[in-house]
């Protein structure tokens, strides 16, 4: 039994390496060697760079086999390096995408979104009362008004659905349920929060694992993008890949921030009693200030 685990556990750990290190990176290998041999002269040369394979290949040192074998693990050893550095990338992405307004650049960006938000929030406000005194006065154009209130509405919501905090969006949008927990329950979401994960059910618990894992996804395609990106001053079909890369990874990342969000929402309102009645606090009533108050107080344990 302990062997058949080491070896699935094995199996795991090689499959895992393959995917986010070793497979990547060989692709990323594979494109600066292109880039080297071809530049923006050639760019689609793709005789010249058969030419300096077979050249290659035909190198005495191809011939001997532990030259081959020693490029080969030279070859997986760059690629996995190349891999773990967009990681740790991906997790600096990830850190700017979630930060806080510190530092003058931070804040200038925060700044600007908040007034982009005021901007849009002032039109939409415009808008719906315009559109309700044509409503009220019979206008025949009072439907046309209605709509430009909901487009307004909509591009108000593209940039928060609160007044922004954080520089960029996914930020508002990870902090927007402990915000809108504390308004509505006075839950501290941040104190709640351990206690919620343990008592919720597993399926639970692996549908916000499963976003959680598209989130650090989404941030090291960025990351390559990045890569990509530097790599296309020397080859610049590699900067489309990179643009490419970097537009989809912002995508993806705002769709998981969307779907994180919501789930733990989701979680904290239908597990809020559970853990109330975990904690021996009399929840019979439905979710209101008064328990997410007394949840709140019986967390903040002082320091």
């Amino acid at each position: 039994m302990t062997s058949a685990f080491l070896s699935a556990l094995g199996g795991r750990i090689a499959e895992r390496w393959l995917t986010l290190l070793a497979l990547p990176g060989l692709l990323f290998v594979a494109a600066v060697t292109t880039a080297t041999v071809l530049g923006h002269e050639h760019w689609a040369d793709v005789g010249k760079l058969r030419t300096w394979l077979d050249t290659l290949a035909a190198s005495p040192a191809s011939r001997s086999i532990g030259t081959v074998v020693l490029v080969a693990l030279g070859v997986l050893l760059v690629a996995a390096a190349i891999g773990a550095a967009a990681q740790a990338l991906g997790a600096g992405v990830e850190l700017l995408w979630c930060a806080e307004p510190r530092g003058p650049l931070l804040r200038r960006l925060a700044d600007r979104r908040l007034r982009r938000w005021r901007a849009a929030d002032a039109a939409f406000r415009a808008a719906l009362v315009t559109a309700g005194r044509a409503r009220v006065a019979g206008a025949d154009d009072a439907d046309r008004l209605a709509g430009l209130a909901e487009r307004r509405f909509a591009e108000r919501d593209r940039i928060a659905a609160a007044p922004p905090r954080h520089p960029f969006g996914m930020g508002d949008r990870l902090a927007a349920p402990g915000q809108r927990l504390w308004r509505a329950y006075r839950l501290d979401l941040a104190a709640a929060w351990p206690r919620l994960w343990l008592v919720a059910a597993d399926g639970t618990r692996a549908e916000l694992h499963a976003a959680r894992l598209r989130f650090g996804a989404a941030a090291r395609l960025c990351a390559w993008g990045g890569g990509y990106l530097v790599l296309g001053v020397w080859w610049w079909p590699a900067a489309l890949i990179g643009i490419v890369s970097v537009a989809a990874g912002l995508h993806r990342g705002r769709a998981a921030a969307d779907a994180f969000a919501e789930l733990t929402e989701a979680l904290a309102d239908l597990h809020v009693r559970d853990l109330a009645a975990a904690l021996g606090i009399d929840s019979a009533a439905s979710l209101d200030r008064a328990l997410g108050e007394r949840l709140s107080r019986a967390l903040r344990k002082p320091g």
